[in-house]
């Protein structure tokens, strides 16, 4: 038994000294291994993403390949180059790390699922007339709960109070639960806030889920709550009469066409709930957040509003008249610029060399990994975007007020000056609908600032990767009902 064990571990400590070996070849990118065999910047990267790379950019340039728990990550953060990775499905593969992920975070396993088949009935559902019915249906879920808010006071003018980011994360997660999982149906409800109660544990441990870094009673906790969704939304889509909606229906149904079996097609349903309403709750407060602590760009957001509101709503429905707002368009670009911080990743699975826009060529190897971050270029690079770390909610528009689109680096002409939507395969299928809900919110609720000298909080840096950022700390805030809309 000794010598077997003696065996194993000697292995292992071969298998690692191999791995730890690994030097740069000719063309590769800059590599950067880091001090600790093995991890490498695994602690650093997960602490804060962006700190982290913003470093080694200042060290390497725009691209380098770092050590990140015994894999190697190759970080492109030349917007300019970007295309080079996101177009290329045949040297570079997007479903192998998402397998990874969907495997660690919801425990769910497709093995013949196809991502393609997935986004184009998506974009049927989330697009023309279904996208007009399922904003006029969040519209209906979201004047409910704004009214059921105000119960308790028994007056429609007085203020509740609440802390920004739980007031818009929990309204537009439980409106948007009630549209996607729910839907008309009155009767055998599931309750939304026993939903956003237990999926607001699953959020909280959501990066240390896919890092693998859960402490033994996070572990615990993570299954538990796991299992509790898994039970709250097993009955969403399963039929005609079940009130959800019909995106979710027919994703049943081709989970079903693709051989999943009931369990995991429960399981899949967490995937398709944080899919749906992890980002457009945080997106909202960060956009509220930004007005509020910016009176200027406040005036200007309400005025645009006040001219929709004036319009005749019987010859324009509001869903119609909230299409032209480039004033809040810009607005909320320019909080998304600041606020979403996705990873595009992709697996490199036969050699591949990469040409820069810049003419420099360089080898990627088979097995690594090719990510990048748009948050740091574009979204935050001084070069593109002057005074990038401050708001400016007129950014994304021209002197005259048209759309503003031309944006440069180094004298050349961007395709992606903000990424928050992601490209290529990582695009996001629901843009419209998200705008249309946080539309929607402002269109309906009064907000003021308890303290009307109040700062935005803090970032906090593990969320760093996974959509949208989200706060450390919160923004007191009164709120009630808007009289009119």
């Amino acid at each position: 038994m000794i010598w077997t064990i003696l065996l194993i571990v000697q292995g292992i400590l071969i298998l690692f000294i191999l791995v730890s070996k690994r030097s740069r070849s000719e063309k590769e990118p800059p590599l950067d291994k880091g001090v600790i065999p093995w991890l490498g910047h695994a602690l650093e990267f997960g602490r804060d993403a962006s700190k982290f790379l913003t470093r080694m950019k200042v060290k390497h340039g725009d691209i380098f390949t770092v050590r990140v728990a015994g894999r190697y990550v190759t970080v492109l953060l030349d917007p300019s180059s970007y295309d080079a990775v996101i177009e290329d499905s045949v040297s570079l593969d997007f479903t192998r790390y998402a397998q990874v992920l969907m495997d660690r975070i919801f425990s769910l396993r497709l093995p013949h699922h196809n991502p393609a088949v997935e986004k184009a009935m998506m974009k049927q559902h989330f697009e023309g007339e279904s996208l007009s019915c399922l904003s006029s249906t969040m519209h209906c879920h979201l004047q409910s709960l704004l009214l059921q808010a105000q119960r308790p006071c028994h007056n429609q003018t007085d203020w509740n109070t609440d802390g920004l980011f739980s007031f818009c994360y929990s309204l537009l997660f439980r409106a948007g639960y009630l549209t996607h999982f729910e839907g008309e149906q009155k009767s055998n409800r599931t309750d939304p806030i026993a939903v956003y109660a237990e999926y607001r544990k699953f959020d909280n441990l959501l990066t240390k889920m896919a890092r693998t870094m859960l402490k033994p009673e996070e572990k615990r906790t993570a299954h538990s709550v796991r299992v509790r969704l898994w039970d709250l939304l097993a009955p969403a889509g399963l039929g005609e009469g079940s009130g959800s909606s019909t995106w979710l229906r027919c994703y049943r149904h081709l989970l079903q066409e693709e051989g999943a079996d009931e369990e995991t097609q429960r399981r899949a349903l967490l995937l398709q709930l944080w899919a749906t309403q992890g980002n457009v709750g945080p997106a909202a407060f960060w956009l509220l957040g930004f007005l509020l602590t910016n009176p200027e760009a406040m005036r200007a957001v309400k005025k645009e509003f006040s001219k929709i509101s004036g319009q005749d709503s019987a010859q324009c429905p509001l869903l119609d008249r909230l299409q032209h707002t480039p004033v809040f368009d810009s607005a909320l670009e320019e909080t998304l610029r600041l606020s979403a911080a996705p990873f595009i990743t992709r697996e490199v699975v036969q050699a591949k060399t990469l040409h820069m826009a810049d003419g420099q060529e360089y080898k990627l190897r088979s097995g690594d990994r090719v990510c990048l971050f748009p948050f740091i270029s574009p979204q935050m690079d001084p070069e593109i975007h002057q005074e990038p770390q401050r708001f400016k909610y007129d950014r994304f528009l021209n002197q005259e007020g048209s759309v503003k689109k031309d944006f440069f680096k180094g004298g050349r002409r961007l395709k992606y000056y903000t990424m928050p939507w992601g490209a290529g395969t990582n695009g996001c299928v629901g843009k419209r609908f998200a705008i249309s809900s946080i539309r929607h919110e402002m269109n309906f609720t009064e907000l003021e600032l308890c303290d009307p000298e109040a700062q935005m909080p803090e970032v906090n840096s593990s969320r760093y990767g996974f959509g949208m950022l989200q706060p450390e700390g919160d923004l007191a805030i009164r709120y009630k009902p808007r009289r009119s809309h």
